[in-house]
């Protein structure tokens, strides 16, 4: 007979998580004008889904996620980064819980580019990964990025992610077939971490 999973309680309404720089929250429809900038930038977008992003694309994201929870299996969320310094939009990350095994999610990450190359990133995924293993009671957290993006590698790989797969022209990119990498990190790897790091950016809901 096989041994059922213990059921987890749902999260309480997802509000907002606070690292040392930043605020995860909610996008409200203020933040449009930002959110269209930055994704509209050659160096920002070059790597990502789209090759152009336009008003009418962030409305509709922006519109779809106000009834949204983190973590509904299958439905992607998206959460926005304020530079709490400034209280600007400076990037988002995305997260989906895989609708077939809950246990397991997926994440991405776009920063705009005036505020790369500051560890923004990195403390906002640690976030997410917080967020992802202590609430939503995460098993494994993956992580997909073209192999010729050498600094989503080098986050990745900083945060203690495993390169678990190499998939050969699997993504079009740039009119051409690239290659991909899949990572992942497990919960007791991530614990295993923070405890020998003495803990990592902690989040406050």
């Amino acid at each position: 007979m096989m041994e059922s999973r213990p059921e987890r309680e749902s999260p309480p309404p997802f509000t907002s998580i606070e690292t040392s720089r930043l605020v995860l929250r909610r996008f409200s429809m203020d933040d449009l004008p930002a959110l269209v900038v930055y994704r509209s930038e050659p160096q920002v977008s070059r790597y990502q889904s789209w090759d152009t992003y336009s008003e009418a694309l962030g409305a509709g994201m922006i519109a779809d996620l106000q009834d949204l929870e983190p973590g509904v299996p299958g439905r992607g969320f998206q959460f926005a980064l304020e530079l709490k310094e400034s209280a600007s939009l400076v990037g988002d990350i995305y997260l989906q819980v895989d609708p077939h095994e809950p246990q397991q999610a997926v994440i991405g990450y776009t920063l705009a580019l005036p505020f790369q190359g500051r560890g923004l990133a990195s403390e906002a995924v640690r976030a997410v990964l917080n967020y992802c293993f202590d609430r939503l009671g995460s098993h494994r957290v993956i992580a997909l990025t073209l192999a010729e993006n050498l600094a989503s590698i080098a986050l990745l790989e900083r945060l203690g992610f495993r390169r678990e797969a190499h998939f050969v022209e699997n993504s079009w990119f740039e009119r051409r077939w690239a290659d991909e990498y899949q990572y992942a990190l497990l919960r007791q790897e991530w614990e295993q971490r923070c405890a020998t790091m003495g803990g990592e950016n902690g989040d406050r809901q």
